[in-house]
This record gives structure tokens, sequence and C-alpha cells, in this order.
């Protein structure tokens, strides 16, 4: 049998799906979501599991190394994490909040830079 027909073992596991830890997942904004979240407002998705599920689910996905993060909400019930977007590719970063029992994201949209307009300078001496 030649090598062309021969299933390969990562193949093989791939296709019967033996790494459930590794769900496909969704892109929204250039962000990368987790597999059943559920857009519930402009930029807004729910997530399907809790905080400290999602949080390790970036962890994964954004390394603290080159997103960094920072508190943006610890009070009683609520808690919240801003992810950094360094790139800005698509998006300036992620806000991970828990409030109500629920987990949502909140994709901070990348912001235009306007550029100052180049205005033509006159020299009023030099007209005459």
């Amino acid at each position: 049998m030649s090598q062309s027909y021969m299933v390969r073992p990562l193949g093989l596991a791939l296709a019967l799906g033996l790494f459930p830890g590794m769900a496909w997942a969704e892109l929204a904004e250039g962000a990368q979501l987790p597999d059943g979240s559920r857009k519930v407002g402009e930029h807004r998705y729910k997530a399907p599991s809790g905080y400290e599920e999602t949080l390790k689910y970036y962890k994964v996905i954004y390394p603290v190394a080159a997103y960094p993060r920072r508190a943006i909400a610890d009070r009683p019930g609520i808690r919240g994490v801003h992810l950094v977007n360094p790139g800005r590719r698509g998006f300036e970063g992620l806000n991970i909040y828990e409030a109500n029992d629920e987990v949502r994201i909140y994709i901070v949209p990348e912001q235009e830079v306007v550029k100052p307009s180049k205005k033509k300078v006159t020299d009023r001496s030099k007209r005459r």
C-alpha cells in the first residue's frame, strides 16, 4: 500500500474528534469568541460558560504576555477584565465581565484614526 492511501494518526484523531478541548470558535469583528457565544447587542456577546472558564479560554487564545489585562470591575456581584489588543487589527480590546449571573463579552471596536488635514499655509507678505 502506498503512503498516499495510509491514514495518518493525527488526521485520524482529528477526524474522530479525539481532541474535545479544541473547539472551533467564531470570529466577530476580528475577535475570537468561545464556541456557543451568542450576540445580545451591538458588539456584545453572551459567553456559553462561567466567568473563570471564559478567562481560561482567553488565556489560551490571547496569551497574557502578548495581550495585557487589567481589572475593570471588582465589586460584589460584578467582576470584569479588559484585554488589550496591541495589534489593534479589527478591535481594540475585549471587556469580559460577569454581572447578574451572566458572563458577557464586549468587543471594543477599533477607533478610526482621523488624520489632521493639511492646510495650505500662505504667507500674506509673499502675496504682494
